[in-house]
């Protein structure tokens, strides 16, 4: 009987954390930084990029999930190169990811369309943390749930774009795409990614205001596919931006954000799926983007 509530236990952990980083994927991805969701987006503009993500769950509960993210990539002629670090903690579940990408941008017919194609290659550890462990860490399951190692992992995607028009795929964790057979990672896993959006300029050219609708659709493992839509408003040749965005897991996002110089910060609130809007009070999310060169 013990041994069954310890498997439990572990079950809802690794579940737990998985749910978190894949039902509700950081809200830079939509617009501000794109890499986060697509390797074809690495470098896609001139110059370095370093962005950085911080997002923690609104509970004075111990243990809530919390996601931090940094992304570096650089573009240079045709190509764009990138680095994405990303650690995920939910009760007793760590996760820890580093890719290295590497993109490449076809221009076609003049600079505004292009074809790009991105792969990433890194690694990924999923362990339990010994000290959140109330009672005994030396139990042969925990052992073996850490012992697992770290393995290979990694992203293939492609996006056109017109200057207004952006349509991009995606497909994350490529290990699970050719060997699938981890119990602990069979569910609640990202299996594709796929958005379309539309730049619009709203009024005259002076007010440099903007409007970018975009549609996206998600594929998780054990789960319906998640659609969300939204849009991004623009004002003061984007200097300042609000952003909108309703998931069909029955939650929203709502970003602000704004652009001084060569800094760009955004802020941004998720609420809770309506499954667990009564034990939770949704997520609250900071994102910096430090353009150089």
């Amino acid at each position: 009987m013990k041994k069954l509530l310890l498997v439990a236990l572990l079950f809802t952990a690794i579940t737990s954390s998985n749910v978190m980083a894949q039902l509700n994927p950081l809200s830079a991805s939509y617009y501000q930084n794109q890499y986060l969701a697509n390797p074809a987006m690495a470098g896609i503009n001139q110059g370095l990029n370093i962005n950085l993500a911080y997002r923690d769950q609104w509970s004075s509960i111990p243990g809530t999930p919390s996601s931090q993210a940094i992304t570096g990539d650089y573009g240079f002629n045709k190509v764009g190169v990138g680095v994405n670090l990303f650690n995920d903690k939910s009760g007793l579940q760590r996760w820890t990811r580093v890719v290295g990408t590497y993109a490449y941008h076809l221009k076609l017919n003049n600079d505004q369309h292009q074809l790009h194609f991105g792969v990433s290659l890194g690694f990924s550890s999923e362990r339990l943390d010994n000290e959140m462990i109330n009672g005994s860490t030396n139990d042969i399951l925990i052992d073996a749930y850490n012992r697992r190692g770290t393995y290979v992992d990694g992203d293939f995607g492609l996006a056109y774009t017109s200057g207004k028009l952006t349509v991009q795929s995606a497909l994350p964790n490529l290990k699970h795409l050719f060997k699938d057979n981890d119990p602990a990672s069979m569910a609640d896993r990202s299996t594709y990614f796929a958005a379309a959006s539309y730049k619009l300029r709203l009024g005259n050219a002076a007010d440099g205001t903007g409007l970018e609708p975009k549609v996206v659709m998600r594929g998780i493992k054990g789960l319906d596919d998640i659609l969300d839509a939204g849009a991004n408003l623009t004002f003061i040749n984007n200097k300042l931006n609000l952003m909108a965005i309703y998931h069909t897991t029955k939650s929203g996002t709502f970003g602000v954000g704004m652009q001084y110089q060569w800094l760009n910060i955004n802020a941004a609130y998720t609420t809770e799926t309506s499954a667990l809007r009564r034990d939770t009070n949704g997520t609250f999310e900071i994102n910096l983007r430090i353009s150089t060169f």
